[in-house]
């Protein structure tokens, strides 16, 4: 069954509730234990995975608006829509939990995911680009291009991207504080891989391999 984008909104909501709602149980929880959780240090995987993957999905967000742009195929508009929609909520939640924190949006002087010890494998011309990050001129090969030629070169981006985001999702998972966080991380990689399975059959279709 397709969602449209109303619906897709109405499911985003109920679960970014569920995922607040899961948070304050946890704080309950602590606090009748008569502990407070404790708070992530600035050089933490909790902190490291919030301010990387926040600037991981700005990009996804940023490419989605350009493709919308660049076709009216409503099925490559939608997936667009529901990308955009979705890593633009979950940023924001990146961005609140390390104002909550009392933690900085952007540590200078850190490569990206020196929390998951590959800090030191990243570079190049485009400077330190994630796993999965679009290159300045992919992302002006998209605006350039329009109709199918803009649909299979997002899809493949985007295919890529959330291969990038996997990795580092369940990184997360595997290193955060268990709680919402890590819970958020480990949905972002189920997400995403179901996503790129759409992609594969929406490449496909349009004659290109995933």
């Amino acid at each position: 069954m397709k969602l449209n984008r109303t619906q897709w909104a109405s499911v985003t909501a109920v679960v970014l509730a569920l995922l607040f709602a899961g948070g304050a149980v946890t704080v309950a929880s602590a606090d009748r234990d008569g502990a407070a959780p404790a708070t992530p240090t600035a050089e933490s995987a909790d902190a490291g995975f919030a301010r990387d993957m926040a600037v991981h999905h700005q990009q996804a967000v940023e490419m989605s608006f350009i493709v919308r742009d660049r076709t009216k195929d409503e099925e490559v508009r939608r997936l667009a829509y529901d990308i955009a929609n979705t890593q633009a909520n979950q940023r924001g939640m990146l961005f609140g939990w390390l104002d909550m924190w009392g933690l900085p949006k952007v540590q200078s002087g850190v490569a990206p995911m020196t929390w998951m010890g590959m800090g030191h494998d990243m570079g190049g011309e485009d400077g330190e680009l994630m796993p999965g990050m679009a290159t300045r001129a992919e992302l002006d090969q998209l605006r350039k291009a329009s109709g199918r030629e803009a649909e299979v070169l997002y899809l493949k981006l985007m295919t890529e991207h959330h291969k990038g985001g996997i990795h580092m999702a369940e990184g997360c998972a595997e290193r955060c504080v268990p709680g919402i966080e890590r819970d958020l991380a480990q949905g972002m990689a189920d997400a995403q891989q179901s996503e790129i399975k759409l992609m594969a059959d929406m490449l496909k279709a349009r004659g290109a391999a995933a």
